[in-house]
């Protein structure tokens, strides 16, 4: 069975190109939020495996969905997602809980390490 991936980036084009890159892999596109507040309303129902999350968005930014997401479900998989090479936002990420920090440009096979990284290393504090 492939493991559900929730999308969160306020860029289609970012989307589009994820989906691509998940084809033909144990990965498939399970929800896709535009938005970190419909992210947070949506997790809960979708439950997806793991999540990408760009950090720049309007509104709620990366950083503080994933800080609600994961107060909400500890058990959460993040990938941050970012253009941004600031080691403030990285180290801020991993203190939260992100699992993974992915910088933009990537591949595929970046893509696809990072999103297998999530999904097998335990959760934070356990």
């Amino acid at each position: 069975m492939k493991k559900r991936v929730m999308i969160v980036d306020d860029s289609c084009v970012m989307e589009m190109q994820i989906q691509r890159l998940l084809e033909g892999s144990e990965f498939e596109v399970a929800a896709y939020c535009d938005s970190g507040e419909d992210a947070i309303r949506r997790y809960g129902e979708i439950r997806p495996d793991v999540v990408t999350m760009d950090i720049i968005m309007p509104g709620l930014d990366g950083l503080e969905t994933a800080q609600v997401i994961l107060r909400e479900h500890p058990d959460a998989r993040i990938v941050m997602i970012s253009a941004l090479g600031y080691d403030d936002a990285r180290n801020e990420a991993t203190a939260i809980g992100i699992r993974q920090f992915l910088h933009k440009p990537f591949d595929r096979e970046d893509l696809l390490t990072a999103l297998a990284g999530a999904c097998c290393t335990p959760c934070p504090g356990r």
